[in-house]
């Protein structure tokens, strides 16, 4: 456990620095709302991504039941730290100058959100394997529908330029989201 406390201390301060720049993203929206014009869309993956940075953070805890750490583990850990505070500074670059708010913003960088996004469903099924074939499968069937059915729509998102189609995703995703914390990381095991 002592090594898994190490361990833990890298990818704390990354998720710490996304969570901190989503927050300051946030706080700009509201102290400069003509300059940060909000989307709601845009909100909802960021209360999406709060939640998941959050989430992820409660459900490493997991990796305590790693028998022996080998530098690659600890570095796709880390990698997969990196890519959520990258997924962060996506949502919310430090300037919006050359846009019309976050409804442009978000359109004109769809590709690279929902690209680094996909990723993040990938990294989540390695990382879960990496607690073991037994822990993946008390996850249950929830856990391979959440997976699966955002992968694909983050690879449909790339492309898509549905309103329509983003707001429910964005929707779904959170949705789904809240629903897996609550079916099966309710408490730390």
């Amino acid at each position: 456990m002592e090594l898994y406390l190490h361990v833990r201390v890298l990818f704390s301060m990354i998720l710490g620095l996304g969570v901190s720049h989503l927050l300051g993203g946030v706080a700009r929206m509201v102290q400069h709302p003509k300059a940060y014009k909000p989307y709601w869309v845009h909100l909802v993956w960021t209360v999406f991504l709060f939640l998941y940075l959050i989430h992820f953070w409660w459900w490493e805890f997991g990796l305590h039941r790693v028998r022996e750490w080998t530098f690659p583990l600890y570095l796709f850990i880390a990698l997969y730290a990196v890519i959520m505070y990258l997924q962060c500074t996506l949502l919310y670059p430090v300037s919006l100058s050359d846009y019309h708010g976050f409804f442009d913003y978000y359109y004109s960088r769809q590709a690279w959100i929902f690209g680094l996004m996909a990723l993040l469903f990938v990294a989540d099924f390695v990382d879960t394997l990496a607690k073991g074939v037994g822990y993946l499968e008390t996850l249950g069937p929830l856990y391979y529908v959440r997976t699966g059915s955002c992968l694909l729509l983050c690879l449909a998102a790339m492309k898509v330029k549905n309103h329509v189609f983003h707001a429910a995703f964005a929707v779904y995703a959170t949705a789904a989201e809240i629903v897996m914390i609550l079916h099966s990381y309710r408490t730390i095991q």
